[in-house]
């Protein structure tokens, strides 16, 4: 044989060896793309896990400092009693003085907070927002079933009643 049969029939063989090492085992494919797969699916349980703890956290920290704005507001209001003790010295129109002021302060904190007071004098009543503590025959002038006094005020925060008005209704 010449060395050109040599090297043609040496050919063939190299080529087999070569294609042999390019095509990968399949199943070994497949088990890398499956250690992939369950490495991304751990990572991706790792966030939601971490995600879910940081909304509790962040949850309870709202839970915990969510009264700290209405807290600010009322501090001064705190302020003006102490004032108006501290100044009054007997003088009870600077000590009413300073109490108007307290109360006014005072009903700005909660107006600004969503905070309302239920409006129930002389209005008709209604079981969703007021307590009917009594009923007493209607007075002239107003018509069964009117708030005719107002015992403790009623206060709601936006549309959710905090506590009820407690009233006199007139009956008829």
């Amino acid at each position: 044989m010449s060395e050109d049969e040599i090297e043609t029939a040496a050919q063939p063989d190299e080529v087999d060896e070569v294609v042999e090492e390019l095509v990968e085992d399949p199943i070994e494919v497949l088990e890398t793309r499956v250690a992939e797969l369950l490495s991304d699916l751990q990572y991706a349980r790792a966030e939601t896990m971490n995600a879910r703890h940081r909304g509790q956290r962040d949850k309870a920290e709202a839970i915990r400092f969510g009264s700290a704005g209405l807290a600010v507001r009322i501090l001064p209001a705190i302020d003006g009693l102490e004032k108006a003790l501290a100044n009054g010295d007997g003088d009870s129109e600077a000590i009413l003085s300073g109490v108007r002021l307290t109360l006014d302060a005072m009903r700005a904190a909660l107006t600004a907070e969503g905070i309302s007071r239920v409006e129930a004098e002389g209005a008709e009543f209604d079981p969703t927002c007021m307590e009917a503590i009594a009923t007493i025959a209607a007075p002239d002038g107003a018509s069964a079933g009117s708030v005719i006094e107002v015992i403790e005020a009623g206060y709601t925060l936006h549309d959710r009643v905090l506590r009820p008005a407690k009233v006199i209704v007139a009956e008829g």
